[in-house]
């Protein structure tokens, strides 16, 4: 016998897709075949809470809206990362792989009903106001932003250029307070480099897109320009970087590796099998002496990167732990230029570890500060007394004030160049 449910099921033919329908009506006929394909009784609950809504609600709402929202519930309650995209949300992360969109330069995420700063994209208003990685943001013009889903934040943080938005953010050991911040056009520049000293080079990696595989290799070719020979050693900084495109991840690792496994995925869609191994074509500088600077804002790619030279004994790893990123989403395209943003796989190092709420663990742990140097002792040497014999073999060393500078500020950085200069010493012998 065939039990209806009038109102419910007037309702559901209007507002449930006709194949969802038809198989609820054809499992009440054929319950033995249905079991287990389908949960019959959730799927009446649905039906009856959305009627209930439509009937009962103080103001009235749209179908389509409802299913809409039903459809990001469904993401918001799986892992921080999928989420339903709407139009104008797949448009912005298009933009955001390609290098260029609007907003304040910052990677956010949830955990624990909180949203948290990832880290800040270099150069961008929120780098500039000095948002830190490990910030949680309280408020978003005033509005609690516990409850939001990461979606709702993200919407609320963008905004039109030349905009203001004000956020209060919570750090560890300060009461919170007010950040104002001015809406930009993000331009990011994914990849920097500079000599830190005669014949030590850095490569700065601030967020892995299309194109970053490339400008890691014309930032070593550069750096080997402006030193005149081959490097000695080279910094590779990845912290702060919030991660980006895998493939770009594979890409940079690549430049220092000639062969073996890079990274690898697993999941449960044929397509989520994916396997990245190093080749000889992009070894240009698989000899040089290399130092991987992390934190606990370098997540996702920046994680591949680190782990896969860690793996492979390649580089040694600087600085602090890792944020603990170690999963893979995939977008997936919708009607109406929508999508869904939905984790398919974790990823694994070379060696088999997942660093999904793990992260890399430094060889070497150094925190995040200055250096500072006491007042000299007045001394005397021997190039002080009176008629001293001269050196002719005496050779002037390389003074850049920038790089003096950048150095003092950074204690993980100058810790780095000293571990390079080390390994030399001790290579020579």
């Amino acid at each position: 016998m065939r039990t209806y449910f009038p109102q419910s099921l007037s309702l559901a033919a209007k507002i449930i897709p006709a194949f969802l329908f038809s198989s609820l009506l054809w499992a009440q006929d054929n319950p033995a075949a249905a079991e287990g394909d389908l949960p019959l009784n959730e799927l009446r609950t649905f039906v009856e809470v959305m009627e209930r809504i439509r009937s009962a609600y103080v103001e009235p709402i749209d179908d389509k809206t409802l299913l809409e929202n039903a459809i990001k519930g469904m993401l918001s309650n799986l892992d921080p990362h999928s989420a339903y995209l709407t139009a104008d949300s797949f448009q912005e992360l298009q933009e955001s792989t390609s290098g260029e969109f609007g907003g304040l330069g910052i990677e956010v995420g949830m955990e624990d009903d909180r949203l948290g700063v990832i880290s800040p994209i270099d150069d961008t208003p929120a780098f500039a106001a000095g948002i830190q990685a490990g910030d949680l943001i309280l408020k978003i013009d005033g509005q609690l932003t516990k409850g939001m889903s990461l979606l709702q934040a993200v919407e609320k943080l963008r905004g039109k250029p030349g905009t203001h938005v004000t956020l209060t953010i919570g750090r560890e050991h300060q009461a919170p307070f007010d950040v104002k911040l001015k809406r930009a056009i993000i331009k990011t520049r994914s990849v920097r480099s500079l000599l830190l000293d005669d014949d030590y080079g850095l490569i700065r990696i601030s967020q892995f897109q299309n194109n970053t595989g490339k400008e890691v290799g014309k930032a070593l070719k550069q750096l080997e320009k402006e030193n005149g020979k081959p490097l000695s050693g080279l910094v590779l900084d990845l912290r702060n970087n919030p991660g980006g495109v895998l493939q770009a991840a594979a890409e940079v690792a690549d430049h220092f590796l000639d062969s073996g496994i890079i990274v690898y995925t697993e999941g449960r869609i044929p397509n989520s099998q994916m396997r990245f191994t190093a080749g000889p074509q992009l070894g240009l500088s698989s000899k040089i002496p290399l130092v991987v600077l992390i934190n606990g804002g370098s997540a996702s790619a920046s994680e591949i990167v680190a782990g896969a030279l860690q793996d492979h004994k390649r580089a040694v790893v600087l600085g602090t732990n890792s944020f603990g990123k170690g999963s893979v989403q995939t977008i997936l395209p919708l009607n109406d230029e929508r999508g869904v943003k939905l984790t398919t796989a974790l990823y694994f190092t070379p060696s088999g570890r997942s660093i999904q709420a793990q992260g890399i663990e430094p060889d070497i742990l150094v925190e995040r500060g200055k250096l500072s140097t006491s007042a000299p002792r007045a001394t005397v040497k021997e190039a002080d007394l009176a008629r001293h014999l001269n050196n002719t073999q005496a050779s002037t060393s390389h003074d850049n004030k920038q790089q003096s500078e950048l150095l003092q500020n950074d204690n993980q950085l100058s810790q780095a160049l000293g571990l390079l200069k080390g390994l030399n010493v001790l290579g020579r012998k």
